[in-house]
Formats: structure tokens, sequence, C-alpha cells
């Protein structure tokens, strides 16, 4: 190729990203392109890591360097030259802001809209004075509600909730609010010296007594004696001998409460957020706001009930304010004529938002909802919908697997709006795995051949119909199918898991039935009610009837400012005699900080370290596997403590994270890494892939088990030490399908799982089916929720939530064999699984 610019095309050339081999690519302006290729492969090192860092690079030397400082800036991307490169904005798949008081109003800009039309056109009560625009939101003063703070519940410390077992004594930790270990033990000492009975149950304690120890504000500070009897402390207070320390007391409440809000560790908040009550808010009745904000109305809904209508609904109610047809005394027209034409305006604004929002299928959303709850394709959808609305000319629109997460059927909306900002003279470059998403470009880019050392090359760029005659493509295959999918004969249910009286969401007195012994998928629409189904109630219910306690979500953020949590309606009528454990593979991080890797969460890397303490080496210096670990001091290197970089903080350009210039990026210290295993030391064995890593370790039969079980489920190509940070979802969830593949328990689980296929290339979606499969054979029960057609037409069984989505969701359409859902008339996703059945892969 030459080196010179093609009129209309971005035009690449020698881009060596992360895994890119020299690159040279030219991809048109104006168009819809796909970066498609197995996971791994380096098509997002080339769309994100390339063209959008380059182009947000370019543009941030054009803005003043004090501005440059506000914004998250990508590190300069590695590559010769690109020509022709728009600005850039990217939509990126990431969980959403860990607080409600992020929520789908807020991200929209929809909250605005409506704060001002209640401001300017709503319906006040006799004599009362105008509010602004602000007056309407619960995250400003003057709109928050003064009790709860705009929180709409009231948190506060009780007794039941401080001491949940009274039978307990104070010495057996009856106060289960305080801390633990040493602190604690401290706390119950200092009682001992006051002269409280710390012996008797808690129960039979006076009531004087246990509401002083929970609820003083009074801090005494006295004399300790550590390990002494209680006869024996007052033995040693009367002689007047030297105390073990002096001790101050808190109080239990006072403990929680100023933890709470003052610790800078999320797990130390989240223990002591279980020991606080969440109750309405009295004063606004979870509404949030003043009562003088909540008085005025508009279309009979104060602004709280307006924004707790699925959009679908609030659209129903704006439409005829936006057309001018709603019903108005004459008396209102004459006295406030100017009134109208802002009602007008606004709700025109507010509709043409609700259309894109309602196209891309979230329909079933309402303004109030918080982002933490969203899965990161509905955030995407989201902020693609605010794009669409922004009019924006001659941009390129970067977009990480927009389909994500999406029905085939939501995905001919997605597609849609995909068409509407190629029309507006933007161009596209979207990161994407869905065949109908791949079909529909006008432009390919297949990366490959394989993942990570293996793939960096572009196997094509063109026109999609010239993938067919590129043999080396893994792409090629699916998306040019050759034949059928081979018939398979569905398992028999060896017993069934029965569910009644199901309501959360959309759910309203649900009945349902889950085969056991088999592998089922469970569909519909985005918003239809799987999720509630099987991520929320029926795990719920299996946890609490095998004792297991639930897992609190959402895990980050603000615990006061999280939503509260839902009542469990519903209980499960028979089958939980053929369950023993419940497995739930979810896409929460497998770790919040780079010290979190793969190879530490899977426990290979115990073995490594085990292996690297047996050597000679190490013997004759006394080493053992702790000295391998970057997490302890001895080991390590002391000047990056064991992270492998420094952070340069530079005023105006992004901070560069050097490698440490003592260990050069190794993570440990030169003595520790002059022992070798195979001629490689710990932090190049750290360094490996799974795929090299399986080769090197070929005769360490529980390493080798290991590392086949991530080569088994797609995850070949990541290193060994990749911090948890670098992981998708979908690459989390699988590490954690992984780590449960390679446990020896085998027969009656029940392995719940939420979209697995999450990210992962048609290729990888028949490894990771295999894989169900064999959790299946060995005696256990699979459940996903999933919309990949070859996953569904791989399953024994199908329930079908719909037929659509929100109110128009919630029933179970369909459930049998693939065969049988795929002739269903009233399910939508029938009609896809039939043409997959049949070997048409394409939209019906």
């Amino acid at each position: 190729m030459s080196g010179k610019a093609r009129p209309g095309y971005v035009t690449v050339r020698g881009a060596r990203e992360h895994n890119l081999k020299n690159v040279d690519l030219d991809v048109p302006r104006d168009a819809l392109v796909v970066f498609t290729g197995v996971s791994g492969s380096g098509k997002s090192s080339l769309a994100f890591g390339t063209l959008y860092a380059e182009a947000q690079r370019r543009y941030l030397e054009s803005v003043s360097p004090y501005a440059r400082r506000l914004f998250h800036q990508m590190p300069v991307p590695q590559v010769d030259e690109i020509d022709g490169l728009p600005p850039a904005v990217a939509l990126q798949q990431q969980r959403g802001t860990p607080t409600t008081r992020s929520s789908v109003g807020s991200v929209t800009t929809l909250s605005n809209s409506l704060r001002m039309l209640y401001s300017r056109a709503g319906d006040y009560p006799p004599g009362q004075e105008l509010l602004y625009a602000e007056s309407f939101s619960p995250n400003t003063p003057e709109g928050a509600c003064p009790q709860c703070h705009g929180l709409g519940r009231v948190y506060e410390a009780t007794e039941a909730s401080m001491v949940p077992d009274d039978t307990l004594t104070i010495r057996e930790r009856a106060v289960a609010a305080w801390p633990t270990a040493w602190h604690g033990q401290n706390l119950r000492d200092i009682l001992v010296t006051l002269g409280y009975d710390v012996d008797t149950p808690w129960r039979e304690l006076p009531k004087k007594t246990r509401d002083w120890i929970l609820f003083t504000d009074e801090q005494p500070t006295v004399p300790v004696y550590a390990g002494l009897t209680p006869e024996e402390t007052k033995r040693a207070l009367k002689r007047k001998e030297t105390p073990s320390y002096q001790g101050t007391f808190t109080g239990a409440r006072k403990y929680v409460l100023q933890t709470f809000a003052t610790t800078e560790s999320a797990s130390m908040k989240k223990r002591v957020a279980r020991y606080m009550v969440s109750t309405e808010c009295p004063a606004c009745r979870g509404r949030r706001l003043r009562p003088e904000a909540l008085s005025v109305t508009f279309a009979g809904h104060d602004i709280m009930e307006l924004a707790r209508l699925p959009l679908q609904r609030l659209a129903r109610t704006m439409a005829p304010y936006a057309a001018g047809t709603a019903k108005v005394s004459a008396k209102q027209r004459a006295e406030h004529p100017e009134k109208l034409i802002v009602t007008q305006r606004i709700a025109q604004d507010v509709m043409a938002r609700l259309d894109v929002l309602l196209d891309l299928g979230l329909g079933y959303l309402a303004l109030d909802r918080g982002t933490p709850t969203l899965s990161p394709g509905e955030l995407q959808r989201l902020r693609l919908a605010t794009q669409v609305r922004s009019n924006l000319f001659g941009v390129v629109y970067v977009l990480d697997e927009p389909s994500a997460g999406l029905h085939p059927a939501d995905t001919v909306a997605l597609l849609r709006a995909l068409d509407r900002l190629k029309a507006g003279g933007n161009s596209l470059f979207v990161v994407e795995h869905a065949l109908d998403v791949i079909r529909h470009a006008d432009w390919l880019v297949d990366v490959g051949p394989a993942a990570g050392e293996g793939g960096g090359e572009v196997l094509y760029s063109g026109a999609p119909a010239g993938l067919k005659a590129v043999t080396a493509s893994q792409t090629r295959r699916y998306l040019f199918p050759e034949e059928a999918p081979p018939a398979r004969a569905p398992r028999p249910p060896q017993g069934w898991l029965k569910l009644a009286g199901v309501t959360r969401n959309n759910l309203h007195r649900l009945s349902c039935e889950f085969p056991l012994g088999v592998l089922t998928t469970v569909t519909g629409v985005s918003g239809s009610g799987k999720s509630s189904l099987v991520s929320q109630v029926l795990v719920e219910l299996v946890a609490r009837a095998l004792g297991h306690e639930p897992e609190a979500a959402p895990e980050e953020g603000d615990e006061l400012e999280q939503q509260a949590p839902e009542t469990l309606e519903g209980h499960i009528t028979a089958g939980l005699e053929g369950i023993r454990r419940l497995v739930r593979v979810d896409q929460k991080p497998i770790g919040r900080t780079p010290r979190s890797n793969l190879a530490t969460y899977t426990g290979l890397f115990d073995h490594v370290r085990k292996l690297f303490a047996a050597t000679k080496t190490a013997k004759s210096r006394r080493y053992d596997a702790g000295r391998f670990s970057f997490n302890v001091a001895k080991g390590r290197c002391a000047n990056c403590e064991g992270e492998g970089f420094v952070m340069v903080e530079l005023l105006f350009l992004p901070s560069v994270y050097a490698p440490c210039p003592v260990c050069g990026g190794a993570r440990y210290n030169a003595k520790t890494l002059e022992v070798t295993y195979r001629e490689r030391n710990v932090a190049e064995v750290l360094a490996m892939t799974v795929d090299t890593a399986w080769e090197f370790f070929a005769d360490e039969p529980p390493l080798r088990r290991a590392l086949e079980v991530l080569r088994d489920v797609g995850l070949g190509y990541l290193r060994l030490g990749q911090p948890a940070t670098e992981l998708s979802g979908g690459e989390a969830q699988r590490i954690k399908l992984a780590t449960e593949l390679q446990r020896a328990a085998r027969g009656s689980m029940l392995y719940i799982l939420d979209e697995p296929t999450t990210g992962l290339h048609p290729a990888d979606v028949e490894r990771l089916v295999a894989q169900l499969q064999k959790l299946v054979e060995a005696g256990n029960t699979v459940i996903a929720v999933e919309h990949d057609m070859r996953v569904v037409a791989a399953s024994d069984w199908v329930i079908d939530i719909g037929p659509g989505a929100g109110e128009e969701g919630g029933r179970i359409v369909a459930a049998g064999p693939p065969s049988a859902v795929a002739t269903i008339a009233d399910s939508r996703t029938a009609p896809y699984l039939k043409r997959f059945l049949a070997g048409r892969h394409s939209q019906p």
C-alpha cells in the first residue's frame, strides 16, 4: 500500500497497539464499518486503542491545557500515521455510575426537560409562587426533601438490627454491629471495666443497660486489663494496678453511623450497612422532593409519579400536549396563552427524545430507574439515543458491541438508529460479533486469525460479501453457513423445579417450571422479565431454601444511595430435593484493583508459586511460596510495592504509567527474579498467555487442567497476570465459569448464567456451549438467560418470556424444546430460532 491518503477514507499505517502486527488499513468515511474477529484478536485495539485514541488526542490538543485536565485521556496509540480521521465520539460498554442519583432521566437529559415543563407549565395550587426547575430535582438543596435529603428513605440502627441474636451474651458477640477482631474485643473489655455483665444473655439484661451500650453518645476512657476475668478486673481496679492500656468506649449505633459516614474502605462500609434498617421517608413518602414541588402537577401527576411511568406510558401521556390536542379549558386558554406555547414546545422536545428511546426497545424503562440497575448494553443504547438526537455532522462514532444484551428483534431497531446517525453525515466504526450487524455493514474489517499472539492481522477489509473467499477467517463460516446445524435430540428432564406466585418488576403472580438435569435457555426481548425471573427471583428463592446468604447487589457505590431491596414474592412448590448447591455465574468484576488477576482468582497462581518454591535455588535460600507473591513485602519490588509501574503526573497531559525504574515492570525484587523454573522467572510466567502457559506447563497436570478449561471457554488469549480491571464483564463471567468447571464437586448443582455469550465471537460461543453441555452431562442443571440463537438451539428446553417488554411482557409465551418453541406464533423469538434451525441465519 502507498502511504498516501485516499480521499473519503481513513488511512492507518503501522498500527502496533497491543497485539497488532504493524497493521496498514484503509476504511471509508460516512459508512458503517464493522470490526470483527474472535475474542482477543485485536479488533478493539484497532477501533478503540488506535483510531479513537488518536482522534481524542488530536481534539484535546486543540483545547486549552487547563480544560485538558478535565478529560479522561487515553494513552497515545502506537501507530506511524493516521490520515483523514474526523473527530470521534466513543460509546463503550460500561457499568452504570454506582449511585441511584444517576438515572435514566439524567443520562438522557429528559429529566431536565420535565423539570422545565413543571416549572413553567405545571398546575400550581392557588397562591403558590413560581418554582424554578432546580426545585423539581431531588439532587439539589432547593428540591430535596429536608428529612431524607432526596434519597426517599431514612436509615437508622435499631436494637434488632445491631443484635440479631439476643440469646447470645456480650462475650459471645451479641452486639454483632461492633467491629470484629481486636477493636470489638477492646469494647467488650471496656464494658467489663465499667462493671457491665458480659456473661448474661442479652435479652436478660435490663433495658436501661441495653440502651446505654447501644445508643449512648458518651465516650468514657477507662483502664483496660486485657485477658482478665471480670472478678480479676475488679480486684485490679481496687489495687490500682497498671492496666494493659487506656480504652475509649463507643456505643454501637455511634460506631455504625460514624464508620458508615467516614470510612474509606468499601468492605467496612458494606459491613456496617448490614446493621442499618431503611424505611420509606415519612415526610415525602419515598418521593424524594419537598412538599411544595410535589404539589405542582401536570396531566394530573406530580413529577415523581411521571418519572416512575414506563417510557411507553410517558409517551402516551405527552403525545396530546405535543400535538396540541390536549383538553384545555377556555379560561386557561384566555388567561395563560403563553403557557400553552411553552407546554407544546417542551412536550415536542420530550416526544422527539422518547421516540428514539422507544425505537431502541427501551420503552420498558422509567426515568427514575437508577443507572446501577441497568445492564451495560442498556446504558450504551441510552447514550446512543442521546447522540441520535444531537444531530452532529461529520463525526466518527466508535461503538463497542452495541447489540450486547439485545434480542434479535431489538437489533433491527438498533440498526435503524445507526442508519440515522450515518444519514446525518457521520461515520460509524463498530466492534461487533452479532451476525445481523455484520451483515448490515457497508465495510467489514476482519481481524485475526486467532486470539492474542495468534491474531493482530487484518485478514480482510472490504464489502461483507468479499469475506466469503477468505479461508483464514473464522468469521466467514458463520457469516456464510454452508449447512444447517446438526439436529440433536433434547435430553429428557430428570425432574422439575416449580415456582409459584412470582411477583417482581413486570412479573405478576407468575408460575413457572424449570426442568432439572438439562440445559435451559430463557429468552425474550430486552425488558420482557427474563432477568427478573432467573437472575433475581429464582436465585433468591433457591439461595434462601438452601440456606445460602444471597449476594448483596449492587456491589459498589454509596449503600445509602442504593434503592431499597425488593421484597421476595413467590415460593418453590417442588423440585428442591434435586438441587444440592446453587452457583451463580454473573458478570460482576472478579476484583476491583490491578492486584487481582486471572491467575490469583482461579487459584492457578498457588500452584505456580509452589513450583517455584520447590526449585533448588529457592530451597537453598529457604524461600517459601509466599516469596513469589507480588502482594507480600519479602518478594516484591520495594519501589513500586508489586504494582509493576509508577504513575507520573503530568499536569496538562495524560498521566503516564511508566514501568517501575527498579524492577522494569516485573513487580518482584531482583533476588526473587533470580529463581527460575525451566529457565523462566515468576514475572515471565505471569506475562504468558493462557495458550502459551498451557504448552509451558505440559508436565504439570493440575496446572494443565486449569489452563485447559480457560482455553475451552475462549480465554486462551488472556495473560495469566492480566489485571481484573482490564477484563470485560463477559471475560469476568467466563473466568468464574472456568473456576467452577475445575472444581471436583459434580452432580445436582444448579448453575445460573446471565447472557454468558456477551462479547463472544460465534467460534467462541460454540466452545462455551460445549462446556455448558459438559456440566449437564455431569448431572447438573444449567439455566441461562440468553439471546444468542446458537445457544438457544443447542439447549434442551426453552422458556420464552414476553411477548413484549415492560408492561407488555412478564408472561410465559412458550416453553418446550427448541424445535417446538420455533413454531409458536406469539413468540418474538420463534422466527429467529426457526431460521437458525433451518440454517438461514439472517433477519426473518
